[in-house]
């Protein structure tokens, strides 16, 4: 069948029923676009391939043999289910419904994803959302997701990404830790601080630092360091050290008061994003479109760190 298709058999069924149903090869290559030698070679292509003839020919008019009719009939009955098919495609590509497949960061998400999707859901009855949460980075086409939402840089991929949100990294420490230790001043006084690592920041060791178009980079040290933000920032909330956290992950505890921000003005280098990344490819269903454009909305309002 696929070495069928690949030999173009698709067009030469498509100039037989053509010729079929009108029963003129000028009116068919009228309806296909073609002229009407083209026409009649792929129906003489595909008779040859069948070994039969489906046409009787003469000079005057065109008529179905036998075998010719029983063959358009059941063409027509395939046509008609393939034409079905777009147009269930298309209906359910405009109607958004179904299953979203989403992979989520397992600290972003659980803070700031998973709250925004009773709401969609509510919004959205037609549409199933299927979440995992992992920090590895997951293969979208290779396990079957629709939709990958990412913190950081992206690295360089064929991948489809939008960017839903941005953040900053900031200095921070609990109010029990500054009444121990004195704020340091400047960058530099750091050294003289216990810090806590994220072993999984792309700079680590080093934190780079700016203000105001001044950088600087410095090497903490410190009694603890972790691939895991959240594990660290238990410590920092419990006045163990100084912790660099993206906003996202420090600002509810500051604005409640936990925490206290360190160094105020001095920032991480990198303005880093919240990105939607879909697999490759112009169409989008329009489920996911949907599911990426509600959850960026709903985000926005609510993103104020």
């Amino acid at each position: 069948m696929q070495e069928f298709l690949d030999q173009g058999g698709f067009d030469d069924l498509l100039a037989f029923v053509a010729v079929a149903d009108t029963g003129s090869f000028v009116l068919a290559a009228q309806r296909l676009g073609r002229d009407a030698s083209t026409v009649s070679r792929r129906v003489g292509k595909l008779e040859r391939r069948l070994g039969v003839r489906l046409l009787s020919r003469t000079t005057r008019r065109v008529a179905l043999t036998e075998i010719g009719a029983a063959y358009h009939h059941r063409l027509q009955a395939v046509l008609d289910e393939l034409n079905s098919a777009g147009r269930d495609a298309s209906e359910r590509a405009a109607t958004p419904q179904g299953l979203v497949r989403v992979s989520l960061p397992m600290s972003f998400g659980r803070l700031w994803i998973a709250p925004l999707i009773p709401g969609f859901l509510a919004r959205h009855p037609q549409i199933r959302v299927d979440l995992r949460t992992t920090d590895r980075y997951v293969d979208l086409i290779e396990e079957g997701f629709d939709v990958a939402i990412r913190v950081g840089t992206l690295p360089d991929s064929s991948l489809t990404a939008r960017r839903i949100a941005t953040y900053r990294s900031r200095l921070v420490a609990a109010p029990a830790y500054l009444a121990r230790r004195a704020a340091p001043q400047r960058p530099e006084e750091l050294a003289e601080h216990d810090c806590l690592g994220f072993t999984a920041l792309a700079s680590w060791p080093d934190w780079p630092l700016a203000r105001d178009g001044e950088r600087v980079t410095v090497r903490p040290s410190g009694p603890l360091v972790s691939d895991s933000s959240e594990i660290l920032l238990l410590a920092a909330l419990e006045g163990v050290g100084i912790g660099l956290f993206p906003d996202w992950l420090a600002g509810p505890p500051i604005g409640e008061g936990r925490l206290v921000e360190v160094l105020p003005g001095w920032v991480g280098t990198i303005e880093a994003g919240v990105h939607a990344v879909m697999p490759p490819g112009r169409l989008v269903p329009a489920k996911v479109r949907l599911f990426v454009d509600d959850i960026a909305e709903a985000l926005k309002a609510g993103w104020r760190w």
